[in-house]
């Protein structure tokens, strides 16, 4: 329910092989037209609202598949889907630009909620090792171990980016709320079992952020970044959205340098 800001640089959705893309109305391409592209789960029209703001030329894939992390993981359990997804975009970028060929250059997976599901899917797979970034909006969850800790199952794909993060070969950001879901590892529980894995302590902070966010806690080594947050209702939850906005600003575009995007001219086609 946050103002709608439009599509600023970036042309309307168009369809890809899974899901909706939007990419500069003109440039964002390098002369080899190689491109950036961040690739969302779970929200695609509140997270355009986020992304449109700050983006500079990135391209943005937006998929949704359903409630829970389930249809996500389950959508892209074959490793064949993904590479379809960016060899679509890569042909949608070619038809767009006049060009024979373009390249995915930079890669980043983007998921709220539910959507890191498909996140675990790919960094398991090959397609996995082509992945720069990864941003976790309140959105990953984990299962309990029968004594009550949380469970290493699912997770060791995120371990393992997180330490590559931490050793600034990759970036990983992931914020959490203060929300306990009832029967599996909330969002908290999940960022400190993270820090855990590289030795860390979460240590206690204080901003009020965008979307009326409350900011507790923050942990950094390298590249990998953690933002605790307060909040315990949908609202709270939903807000986390409103971070995209930041992360492409401050984190993604100091990394990437994506060649710039912009509007089309008067009678520019």
């Amino acid at each position: 329910m946050t103002r709608d800001p439009g599509f600023g640089i970036y042309d309307r959705w168009q369809n890809v092989s899974t899901g909706q893309m939007i990419a500069p109305q003109k440039g964002g391409i390098t002369r080899s037209c190689s491109f950036d592209l961040v690739v969302h789960f779970h929200g695609h029209e509140p997270v355009r609202k986020e992304f449109v703001k700050t983006a500079t030329g990135q391209v943005l894939v937006g998929i949704d598949m359903g409630l829970g992390s389930g249809p996500y993981a389950d959508g892209f359990a074959d490793p064949s889907r993904f590479e379809r997804l960016l060899s679509s975009v890569e042909a949608a970028m070619a038809k767009r630009t006049g060009k024979d060929h373009c390249s995915v250059r930079k890669l980043a997976l983007s998921s709220w909620s539910a959507g890191y599901g498909a996140i675990w899917r790919i960094l398991s797979q090959p397609a996995g090792r082509k992945v720069d970034a990864v941003i976790l909006l309140d959105s990953l969850h984990g299962g309990y171990t029968q004594t009550g800790e949380v469970a290493d199952t699912m997770l060791e794909p995120f371990v393992a980016f997180a330490r590559a993060a931490a050793a600034r070969q990759k970036f990983m950001y992931l914020s959490h709320s203060s929300i306990q879901p009832p029967g599996y590892a909330s969002t908290t529980e999940v960022a400190r079992y993270l820090i855990k894995k590289l030795g860390g302590r979460e240590k206690a902070a204080k901003r009020d952020d965008v979307l009326g966010l409350e900011m507790y806690a923050k942990f950094d080594k390298g590249n990998f970044h953690v933002r605790g947050y307060g909040g315990d209702d949908k609202p709270d939850h939903c807000a986390h959205l409103g971070l995209m906005a930041d992360v492409m600003r401050m984190r993604i575009e100091p990394r990437w340098h994506t060649p710039k995007g912009r509007a089309r001219k008067p009678g520019e086609t």
